[in-house]
């Protein structure tokens, strides 16, 4: 393992499109270990997909990611893997497989990764769920549950393994204000008791400011701001005070770029 004073992660000069579609255009970062960090923006600043250059399921045009050290897209599928052995993931949509139980389901990743004995898996399973208030949904299917009950499955998946580095997209999304709230403070406690790394991708801005230690905003391609939440709430950067406070105006338009608006109803210019 790299020594602890290095960064979790080291983002430079990243490029990334989708095609024609530049999503990223020259960001650098540095994710401490240890830290709860949130990747703010608004829809389609490249949140999501920052996430996916880090776990290696995308390459990067340009520029470099490095996890715990080692150049993410220069490994191969077998050094891939074994950096993934130590990474969380909780995807937007929840990702459970539909047909295992909501046991089977969190049990996954230690069964593909560990050789622990049925009975310890048992166990931890039960103490994954249990962390997240679904102990008694364990021989549930995913059809059986909300969309916000099957995201707090998703989670504890995410931490079956208590990985070096957590990744969290939307962890928020679709949870009563009771359930968001336990579940902010879950993630920041468990980074904190197993040393790990949380990264927080979500539109939620006053509940991940409550947990986070440090956040980065993207914007236009790059990271437009970055600090702690104190700092960032103080910021006169126009972008940060308009997204922040959920201001209608401000640099963000609410409409997308296009034609003028009397033409495409044909009145002309």
């Amino acid at each position: 393992m790299s020594q602890l004073s290095e960064p979790m992660i080291e983002i430079d000069d990243l490029h990334f499109s989708y095609g024609d579609q530049k999503i990223f255009e020259g960001i650098t970062l540095r994710i401490p270990r240890g830290k709860v960090v949130a990747i703010l923006g608004a829809s389609g600043s490249g949140k999501s997909t920052l996430l996916r250059l880090i776990g290696g399921q995308l390459r990067p045009d340009q520029g470099c990611v490095r996890v715990n050290g080692q150049v993410i897209h220069e490994l191969d599928q077998r050094g891939l893997y074994r950096m993934r052995r130590h990474m969380g993931m909780m995807f937007q949509a929840g990702g459970l497989f539909s047909d295992l139980s909501v046991f089977d389901n969190v049990a996954f990743p230690l069964r593909e990764l560990t050789d622990l004995p049925e009975l310890l898996i048992r166990d931890l399973v039960l103490m994954k769920l249990q962390s997240v208030g679904l102990r008694g949904t364990a021989c549930l299917m995913p059809n059986d549950l909300s969309g916000g009950m099957a995201r707090r499955v998703a989670l504890a998946r995410a931490i079956a393994i208590d990985p070096m580095l957590t990744m969290y997209d939307e962890p928020f999304a679709g949870l009563d204000p009771i359930s968001l709230n336990v579940i902010a403070h879950l993630i920041q406690r468990l980074t904190v008791a197993l040393g790990g790394t949380s990264i927080i991708v979500t539109y939620d801005v006053s509940e991940s400011l409550k947990v986070v230690d440090h956040a980065f905003l993207l914007y236009q391609g790059v990271v437009a701001a970055e600090g702690t939440p104190e700092e960032l709430l103080a910021s006169a950067n126009p972008f940060v005070d308009q997204f922040l406070h959920a201001r209608a105006t401000g640099p963000v338009a609410f409409h997308m770029d296009g034609p003028s608006y009397r033409e495409d109803l044909g009145f002309g210019a």
